[in-house]
């Protein structure tokens, strides 16, 4: 929606009346003085001229019209433009917890999440910014945000699976911190996780306050199977499963205005990935147009001098 920096300014507008009464009653007291005056000549040229009367009118409103840009121009007028918004910050916030080693997406969890997350990356727009935070028994930045695509992919194959627990809050509230370190561009993160916090300093609320308070959107993966996966034994050779937390996920993605996505193998991860990069809504932004303003005023202000001393007239 179109708007002004300044509206204040637009308050000056007020006065473009009051010039076209000044310069009218001027007229009015000119024609009088010209009758009362002896002189034919001065009469002449005061109330018989019309050429020169248009003449003097078109350039009175040229300069009004040179006023009123001028006023609209330090107001500071914006409009909303598609292509103003320079792209969007899209950070991935990946799971590598011991959990990611399960096979039951093949050739693993954590390999399939990052060739999925590649058709992401390359379904990003050239303006876009990607980056990538990962997160275990704590998060750390895998590749900082950045606009060359091949180069985050890079960083994304070198991923590794770690044995530690799962600090979901530590690496969303790491990628929110990312996704602001570009300013003036939409901010998204999308949290992929296959297991239930377990770990970490900053619990998933903390991390969701921290995203609200960004104005970030959170998208969020969950991943897991039907069947139940067992990641190994404890002690007493009891079998340890990997547990979903989807309650948590679906909070964060509501909350955070993102959305919530359940995948169950790696073709249901990778249209969850295509479905995202659809998903994310490039806004419009309000962009300031005072320069067309201000061309507008100096364009009428050469039209009043060549009309003035233009076409061998001299000065008046």
């Amino acid at each position: 929606m179109a708007g002004f920096e300044h509206e204040l300014v637009l308050l000056f507008l007020l006065v473009i009346p009051g010039l076209f009464y000044l310069y009218h009653k001027v007229l009015v007291k000119k024609k009088k003085a010209a009758i009362q005056f002896s002189n034919l000549s001065y009469l002449k040229s005061a109330i018989g001229n019309k050429k020169y009367s248009k003449r003097d009118s078109f350039l009175f409103y040229i300069s009004i019209g040179v006023v009123i840009f001028m006023i609209i121009g330090f107001a500071d007028p914006h409009i909303p433009l598609d292509q103003t918004k320079e792209g969007v910050n899209v950070v991935l916030v990946l799971d590598v917890s011991g959990s990611m080693q399960a096979n039951d997406y093949l050739p693993s969890r954590l390999e399939s999440a990052k060739n999925s997350a590649e058709i992401l990356i390359n379904s990003l727009q050239p303006k876009d910014n990607v980056g990538i935070v990962t997160f275990e028994t704590g998060a750390t930045t895998a590749a900082y945000l950045s606009p060359y695509k091949d180069k985050v992919i890079e960083k994304l194959h070198d991923i590794l699976p770690r044995e530690g627990k799962t600090a979901l809050g530590d690496g969303l509230s790491l990628g929110i911190d990312m996704a602001t370190s570009v300013p003036n561009k939409k901010k998204v993160a999308i949290l992929l996780s296959d297991g239930v916090t377990n770990a970490g300093v900053i619990t998933p609320d903390e991390a969701v306050s921290f995203a609200k308070s960004n104005n970030i959107q959170v998208y969020t993966i969950g991943l897991g199977t039907a069947d139940k996966v067992v990641l190994g034994y404890d002690y007493f050779g009891n079998p340890q499963y990997a547990e979903l937390d989807e309650s948590t996920l679906k909070a964060i993605a509501e909350q955070t205005g993102g959305k919530y996505f359940k995948s169950v193998d790696s073709n249901t991860l990778n249209n969850v990935y295509k479905n995202i990069s659809q998903d994310i809504k490039r806004e419009k932004e309000e962009t300031s147009i005072k320069e067309w303003f201000f061309a507008v005023a100096l364009g009428l202000f050469f039209v009043q001098l060549y009309i003035r001393y233009g076409k061998g007239r001299i000065i008046q």
